[in-house]
């Protein structure tokens, strides 16, 4: 078959979870993958020929881009404690302050950075809607159109995932007053999904698409999250979630509902609910062997934040256990104090090192010749594209043709010191 789009050749790239030499790249003219050949003898007359090894582009399954502002200014101690709470109370002020223009321009910075750091593709977890005085937009979607600017004017590929959220926890019937600009209900949500589709449809816009979210068990009635799921239940798009990120939120579930988060869940809220393959369950952090298992069960992912987990003290979860029950792990950037997934990799092995007083703790020395890295990195190619809503993600003939190039002639274990031999450069973007 004949390609009309442009061929790159490159001296090795990573393909099914290992360096393959000699690369060349056909694009076709939607902007997929449509050949990959590997031992070229050289490069074809008309490729462009890339200086070093090829990456996939990485997606970065959790953000809230407006947090960017934020980053590195709470971290200041005015009480006896800090902890999650606290801090969220401080991430409310800065809310109250954003505007379409100010969102704007700090998602462009934002998605600029990403791309910096190897990200090609966000979802973002949208819940920043209203006015600041609680009242819709006259376009109740400008908001989200701030963010989805931000993406094509950077070229970072987008899931926009407006969130429902209706109360501040679970015994409470409404949100606190400097909760306003986030009220949604399951109408109000779907109506941001329809609205930034038609947008996008019209606009011709490429790479930005839409799905949706629950802020978390304790924001959303269970009724209110049937709802929702009955009317997505025919929607490909994936369903996101914040889950047992604090053990605050486990007890106060425990004490609503005889269950824990994850259980509850899993168990359909007693609502029915089927949890599937679309769902990806956000930090998941106090989890039990028999939730991983539930998750498992379900074919849902996880999404795991670590530098943001870390900053925010949230715990660990017990990473090898759900590695080991194959629920698909992507990483996201979440707050941001940290935008590079390289940094987010190291984070989660060296937690693990921390907690288990071990070396390599994540690695399977069964595959990926035993690198740390290896099998980190195909985890967040795999479930990163899962989580974004992809059928195919990384360089595989169909995906979308993204892709970074490591600045470095050294080939053998490039993965494991890239991650593990910090700090290191910007990543060469050369995103379709």
């Amino acid at each position: 078959m004949k390609h009309t789009g442009k061929v790159l050749w490159a001296p090795k790239a990573w393909i099914n979870g290992a360096w393959q030499s000699r690369v060349s790249l056909e694009l076709d003219d939607k902007g997929l993958w449509a050949a990959i050949t590997a031992d070229t003898a050289a490069p074809p007359a008309h490729a462009q020929v890339l200086s070093g090894p090829v990456l996939p582009g990485i997606v970065n399954a959790h953000s809230h881009a407006f947090q960017r502002a934020f980053a590195g200014l709470a971290e200041c101690r005015e009480g006896d404690a800090d902890d999650f709470w606290s801090w969220r109370h401080q991430m409310y002020g800065v809310a109250l302050q954003i505007t379409p223009e100010a969102m704007y321009a700090t998602a462009k910075q934002l998605y600029t950075e990403l791309q910096q750091g190897g990200y090609t593709h966000t979802c973002e977890f949208h819940y920043l809607h209203h006015q600041v005085s609680g009242l819709p937009y006259p376009n109740p979607i400008e908001m989200s159109l701030a963010l989805v600017q931000a993406a094509v004017d950077t070229g970072m590929g987008l899931t926009l995932l407006p969130v429902l959220y209706e109360r501040a926890g679970f015994t409470l019937p409404a949100l606190r007053d400097d909760q306003r600009r986030f009220a949604t209900d399951v109408n109000a949500v779907l109506s941001l999904r329809d609205g930034v589709r038609a947008h996008v449809a019209n606009q011709r816009l490429s790479n930005i698409t839409v799905g949706v979210a629950v802020h978390s068990l304790r924001a959303a009635r269970a009724e209110s999250i049937a709802e929702l799921w009955r009317a997505v239940k025919d929607d490909p798009a994936p369903i996101h979630i914040h889950i047992a990120e604090q053990t605050g939120e486990v007890e106060d579930c425990v004490a609503a509902t005889g269950q824990r988060p994850i259980e509850w869940l899993c168990n359909g809220l007693g609502q029915g609910i089927d949890i599937d393959a679309r769902w990806h369950l956000v930090h998941a952090t106090h989890a039990t062997h028999a939730e991983i298992d539930a998750v498992a069960r379900t074919g849902a992912g996880m999404v795991l934040c670590p530098s943001t987990e870390a900053n925010l003290g949230d715990g660990l979860t017990d990473l090898p256990y759900w590695l080991q029950r194959g629920v698909p792990m992507s990483i996201g950037s979440d707050s941001h104090v940290t935008r590079d997934w390289r940094e987010e990799l190291r984070l989660a092995e060296y937690g693990q090192r921390l907690v288990h007083r071990q070396r390599n703790v994540l690695a399977d020395p069964n595959r990926f010749g035993g690198s740390t890295a290896a099998r980190l990195f195909e985890q967040a190619i795999h479930a990163g594209g899962l989580a974004a809503g992809f059928e195919r993600w990384g360089i595989e003939v169909g995906a979308r043709a993204d892709w970074v190039a490591i600045d470095s002639a050294e080939i053998d274990h490039t993965l494991d010191r890239e991650v593990f031999s910090s700090p290191g450069k910007a990543f060469s973007l050369t995103k379709n």
